[in-house]
């Protein structure tokens, strides 16, 4: 007679449960394929500004026409009394741009290296109204990208460079550290690896392509933070749930946190609720900290670098709990029984 085991060998192998499997592969497959399809895609779609924070300033007629040209979801407008609270604003990261009417003409304030599709809709607007003004529109680029790359190239390049930094030192320790005695061996490697890699990258980026700004030392710190906030979250999910914990985490990073990163963009471009959860991911957190260091000299850094410390210590708080788990499973030595004298 066979076994039971051996009969379920036979079914798994029998035409219909190849037909089966095959079927779930290929759905799976398709149904990831969408997925990637609609996280990279949707966002595009439905890009373009979403209560985007801009400024106005001028007399009080031109102002109220160009806030009426702004209203609607897709801008915030706040009234300045002149351009330099305007650019001061700027500066500050109240808003994004502005408008500054007046009548020789309109001047345009934009910041490039807070996100390039802003400051392109309002060089639009502002040579739409100097048009009806039969003015000259003059636009002044409060924070632009460094000269060495004006496009911010470097910049926007930067979050899969996180992403798979965050990534591969993880499986690379889990390979070389597998299993619970290696889980500590991990975490302080993949911090290592954090530290190391930010100062690199941070190298690389500023020195190398000239495409940050800021100072080198708080900009590096902040790349090791992200990184450190992703390989810890990989390390803390792979010790308690597995490769498949570890690759759960990848693909989310990956198929939701690398487009609704707003790297190339700023978030404002994004619709709002992608917008508030890309933000929440590492990997916009991480580009937000980058923008805030490298071009704004820190400002708005605080809640990007208290989410990404929040990832670091729920990666943390999973590897302990895994740890625990491991601990309690281990065998406990055998302790010696007393020998027992003879009657």
């Amino acid at each position: 007679m066979s076994s039971p085991r051996a009969s379920g060998a036979e079914a798994a192998t029998a035409p219909g449960g190849t037909a089966r499997k095959l079927i779930v592969v290929i759905l799976g497959l398709a149904a990831l394929v969408t997925l990637m399809l609609c996280a990279f895609a949707l966002p595009s779609v439905n890009g373009g500004p979403h209560q985007d924070p801009v400024g106005v300033s001028g007399p009080a007629q031109t102002t109220a026409a160009a806030e009426k040209k702004l209203d609607g979801d897709a801008w915030t407008v706040t009234v300045y009394d002149s351009p330099v609270a305007l650019e001061k604003a700027i500066h500050d990261r109240d808003i994004m741009g502005g408008i500054a009417l007046s009548a020789e003409g309109v001047d345009v304030y934009t910041a490039t290296a807070a996100g390039p599709s802003t400051a392109g809709a309002l060089t639009a607007l502002g040579n739409t109204l100097a048009e009806q003004q039969q003015a000259q529109a003059t636009v002044h680029d409060v924070v632009p990208f460094p000269e060495d790359d004006p496009r911010g190239a470097g910049f926007t390049s930067a979050a899969l460079p996180m992403i798979f930094g965050g990534m591969i030192p993880a499986i690379a320790l889990t390979r070389l550290f597998p299993g619970h005695s290696g889980l500590r061996t991990r975490l302080v490697g993949v911090l290592a690896f954090s530290l190391v890699a930010g100062a690199a990258v941070a190298t690389f980026l500023q020195f190398g392509t000239g495409s940050l700004d800021g100072n080198y030392w708080l900009t590096s710190l902040g790349l090791s933070l992200g990184m450190a906030a992703l390989s810890t979250t990989f390390i803390g999910l792979e010790a308690l749930l597995g490769f498949g914990g570890l690759g759960a985490g990848s693909a989310v990073m990956m198929l939701l946190g690398n487009p609704l990163s707003g790297l190339a963009t700023g978030p404002h471009w994004l619709p709002a609720g992608w917008a508030a959860l890309g933000q929440i991911l590492p990997p916009g957190a991480s580009g937000s900290l980058l923008r805030a260091n490298a071009f704004f000299e820190g400002t708005g850094a605080l809640v990007p670098a208290l989410t990404l410390t929040a990832w670091v210590a729920l990666g943390l708080a999973l590897a302990l709990i895994a740890d625990r788990r491991g601990r309690s499973r281990s065998p406990r030595p055998a302790t010696a029984q007393p020998e027992m004298s003879a009657a």
